[in-house]
């Protein structure tokens, strides 16, 4: 699994977790970025593409982001690629848009181990070249 957390909120909720012991699924792979709204569909599919069996994104709250409106932009975005990943058969279910904020290592911990739970129960992404 792979989460792309905003380098001002979900990713320093990350290091919170770190920081406080909360240990969380190794089952995660973080990836920062400057904002959740530089996050778009090419970014996700390409995590698919390269073995993800799911994607969070992580930002930060409404009304909190460093870049005014990119958490809102966001959020289109990510409505925009559940549909298409319905289309291509790989469910919406392994996509998660989540808000976190810095001083949410507990929720981080949870929201990481809640959705690797979630990608364990249902199983490998099955691709075209797997048989």
């Amino acid at each position: 699994m792979v989460a792309l957390c905003c380098n001002w909120c979900a990713y320093a909720g990350a290091d919170l977790a770190g920081v406080s012991r909360r240990q969380y699924s190794p089952d995660i792979r973080i990836v920062r970025v400057m904002c959740s709204s530089r996050v778009d569909a090419g970014l996700i599919l390409e995590c698919f593409d390269r073995g993800a069996d799911g994607v969070m994104v992580l930002g930060c709250h409404p009304g909190d982001c460093h870049y005014i409106s990119g958490n809102k932009h966001e959020e289109m975005r990510v409505h925009n690629a559940w549909e298409l990943l319905d289309l291509l058969g790989i469910g919406r279910e392994r996509l998660l848009l989540k808000w976190i904020s810095a001083s949410e290592g507990e929720l981080f911990g949870s929201t990481v181990d809640g959705f690797c739970a979630l990608m364990r129960e249902k199983g490998p992404l099955r691709r075209s070249s797997d048989g």
